[in-house]
């Protein structure tokens, strides 16, 4: 690997760029670059941080930067697969906007707590409900 080649990895890393985006402009293979990068402290999160910030490319996943071919009237894809999504959202929790969060009081300790998604709760935890119907859940009823 020549040191033109090796600065270019170094430059496109810090733009953010992934593996496979790489080695395509440079045409070499994603797992030299990978190895490259691993060996020179240019892998992991630190790296996902910096991309997230900018904006994705149309056309293209989020997670992996592969090709999404879009169906006309179809709601637009930003990931290429299920596998992909589900990564991006575990690996970036603060963008989810969580919209079904509801307060309530416990109706076995009278604490407050939250719940998301379920507009129904009556506890805060099995251990209340337990107590609550079961009159201290020691069996004796």
């Amino acid at each position: 690997m020549t040191d033109a080649l090796r600065t270019r990895i170094i430059q496109l890393r810090r733009e953010g760029l992934g593996y496979t985006a790489i080695g395509k402009e440079l045409g070499i293979s994603r797992d030299t670059v990978k190895s490259f990068c691993r060996r020179n402290g240019l892998a992991g999160k630190a790296m996902k941080i910096e991309r997230s910030d900018k904006q994705p490319k149309e056309g293209f996943c989020r997670e992996c930067e592969k090709e999404i071919h879009q169906r006309q009237g179809v709601k637009k894809k930003i990931f290429c697969c299920r596998k992909c999504r589900e990564k991006w959202w575990h690996e970036h929790p603060g963008h989810i906007r969580k919209r079904a969060v509801y307060t309530f009081i416990c109706a076995g300790c009278g604490k407050d707590f939250t719940a998301y998604g379920n507009s129904k709760r009556k506890y805060c935890s099995h251990e209340c409900y337990i107590k609550s119907r079961f009159k201290g859940g020691d069996g004796n009823g």
